[in-house]
């Protein structure tokens, strides 16, 4: 399977709680919920495109227990997304949970670098990680990505965890495909394309 991230970003790459103010109130963060008002019709048909796609799951602890909380409570079997989410495997990276108990979850090993390098080796179309900022940091660490789907949304926050942490690895991104939808979010995909490439705009001559 093809290892795709899924993530919402602020102007200024805050990843933190778009979804609700409880999300994720880390370092005291006052702004969750962002993402709300940019929900339209184009932004549906994005998410439930790339849910189609979907063989598997990998999730975060955090955003696990969000999606667990709410999805299993989507019982229409017509919704795409949350048909998806409540039948397909679940494979959860956690250090803290002892259990997994929402249909077809599983927890990873302590491993997670190895854990999911095997998930990628088994049959299936593409293993989606969604939002997970944890999780997301090891899988940039260990080039474990093959696409990165990202949502940038029209405002910055000035503080929050970020999807590019300081001190991460270093490396080139090639964009594949880019829209945009009504309220101004723009959706990119971008696919690894090895280490950054470096250069000068400096006349010959100068120092």
């Amino acid at each position: 399977m093809r290892l795709t991230l899924h993530t919402f970003l602020t102007l200024d790459g805050v990843m933190q709680a778009p979804g609700d103010a409880d999300e994720d109130r880390d370092g005291g963060f006052a702004h969750g919920g962002w993402s709300f008002p940019y929900g339209d019709e184009d932004f549906g048909a994005a998410m439930t495109g790339w849910l189609g796609r979907a063989s598997a799951f990998l999730l975060g602890r955090k955003t696990y227990e969000i999606f667990s909380g709410h999805w299993p409570r989507v019982t229409d079997p017509a919704d795409p997304i949350a048909s998806r989410l409540n039948a397909l495997p679940k494979y959860i990276a956690s250090s803290t949970l002892a259990s997994a108990d929402w249909h077809n979850s599983s927890l990873l090993g302590e491993d997670i670098a190895a854990e999911v390098a095997r998930l990628k080796e088994l049959p299936g179309d593409e293993l989606q990680v969604h939002g997970s900022g944890e999780l997301a940091q090891t899988l940039i660490e260990h080039d474990l990505i093959d696409e990165y789907r990202l949502l940038h949304f029209p405002l910055h926050l000035g503080s929050g965890k970020k999807l590019f942490r300081d001190g991460a690895r270093p490396a080139g991104l090639r964009l594949i495909s880019t829209s945009a939808t009504s309220t101004g979010v723009i959706i990119t995909a971008y696919t690894p394309a090895g280490s950054p490439r470096y250069g000068s705009y400096a006349l010959p001559g100068e120092s």
